[in-house]
């Protein structure tokens, strides 16, 4: 989105869900690059504070996503890890995106699933 003076700001929004006895659901929409990383990086982790021990993000509505987006949910995998003994999930649908996983061989250290159980929404 342009901002006044011509530049483009990231646009990127968070939602959060947290149903009882589930995994926490982060809702992700927009595109993941070096602008939005340090917000998604402080959001996810603020869930962790919060005392969550099982994290979902759901990358449904997300177009784009680059290395920074990695590194910030290889961190978050790690803390989940040696924190909660959890593993970080990632709901992504969209080949696109997959592909990213399947080429840094990501998608053998996150649980990557095409939907949310139950076809649940944050």
């Amino acid at each position: 989105m342009p901002s006044a003076i011509g530049r483009w700001e990231p646009v990127m929004q968070l939602s959060v869900a947290s149903p009882a006895g589930s995994p926490t659901v982060v809702a992700v929409t927009g595109e993941l690059d070096v602008a939005t990383s340090p917000e998604l990086r402080q959001f996810l982790h603020a869930r962790l504070d919060d005392g969550a021990t099982a994290l979902t993000v759901d990358l449904t509505g997300v177009g784009f996503l680059d290395s920074t987006t990695l590194s910030v949910f290889v961190g978050v995998h790690k803390r989940l890890q040696d924190e909660a003994g959890g593993r970080l999930a990632l709901v992504v649908p969209h080949e696109r995106l997959l592909r990213v996983f399947r080429m840094t061989a990501l998608d053998r250290v996150f649980s990557i699933v095409d939907a949310l159980p139950g076809g649940a929404g944050a």
